[in-house]
C-alpha cells in the first residue's frame, strides 16, 4: 500500500531535498587542497577518543546516553563534527575539550582511523519511511545512508543517541541551521519515530570500534 504525503509535506521535502544537494557540495571548508586524513597517525593520537568510542554499550554520564557509534561513517562528516565540538557549534565540554588540542591535520587523520570503510547504500530501505522521517531521508538516504559524505549516516546508529542529537538541534545546543528549523518542527512522539526507525531497521549499519589500542600496547611499527 503506497503511503500518501501531504501536499504541504511534499514541497517542504522538495526545499529540502534541493537545499541538501545544494549544500553537498559547498559544507566542505574551503580549501586549496583538502586535507587527505592518515589513518595510521589517527590511530596513534586517538587512544584517549577509544576511552568512550572505543566500547560497546558506553554512555555519556551526564545526559546518560549512548556514546555515537563512528565506524562506517564518512570521514568527512566526522571531521565536521570534531571540527564543531572544537568551534562550540556543538555543545558538549568533554568534546569541546578534546577537539580544542587537535589541528585540522589531527582532526583529518583521526576521522580517517575511525571512519574505517564507510557505508555504501544497498538502495533498499526496510520498508517506506514513517511520515516523521520522510524529511530525514533526503539527506540521510531511504536506508539510513548518508547521500554525501558531509552528513551523517544514521543507520544502525543508537536509538537514544539519534534523538539526543534531535533535541540539541532543538535546543540551540546544536547550530547547524538546516537542521535547527527541521528540527523545531518536530513533535516528541516524531522523534521517538524517527530514531526507531534509522536505528533499528535498516542495514547495513554503522559500529562501535573494535581496536583495543593505546600507546602503551601498541606494536612497534604499527
Amino acid at each position: 500500500m503506497k503511503m500518501m504525503v501531504p501536499s504541504g509535506v511534499r514541497s517542504v521535502w522538495t526545499v529540502v531535498a534541493l537545499t541538501c544537494a545544494s549544500l553537498a557540495s559547498t559544507t566542505a571548508p574551503a580549501q586549496d587542497q583538502p586535507l587527505q586524513g592518515d589513518a595510521k597517525h589517527g590511530k596513534a593520537i586517538s587512544y584517549t577518543c577509544l576511552g568512550c568510542h572505543g566500547i560497546e554499550g558506553y554512555k555519556n554520564a551526564y545526559p546518560m546516553y549512548s556514546v555515537p557509534k563512528l565506524e562506517g561513517q564518512h570521514p568527512e562528516y566526522l571531521a565536521a563534527a570534531l571540527q564543531e565540538y572544537r568551534s562550540g557549534d556543538r555543545a558538549h565540554m568533554t568534546m569541546h575539550a578534546q577537539a580544542s588540542m587537535l589541528s585540522d591535520q589531527d582532526i583529518a587523520d583521526i576521522a580517517a582511523y575511525f571512519a574505517g570503510k564507510p557505508l555504501v547504500s544497498q538502495g533498499k530501505p526496510a520498508g517506506a519511511p514513517p511520515q516523521a522521517a520522510t524529511l530525514c531521508v533526503s539527506c540521510h538516504g531511504q536506508d539510513g545512508v548518508a547521500i554525501a559524505p558531509t552528513y551523517p549516516s544514521l543507520a544502525g546508529q543508537h536509538e537514544d543517541y539519534i534523538a539526543r542529537a534531535i533535541d540539541e538541534y532543538r535546543k540551540g545546543g546544536r547550530k547547524n541551521p538546516i537542521m535547527k528549523g527541521f528540527a523545531a518542527t518536530l513533535k516528541d512522539d516524531d522523534v521517538e519515530v524517527i530514531a526507531k526507525y534509522f536505528a533499528r531497521e535498516q542495514h547495513p549499519t554503522l559500529s562501535t570500534e573494535s581496536r583495543p589500542y593505546t600507546s602503551l600496547t601498541a606494536k612497534q611499527g604499527e
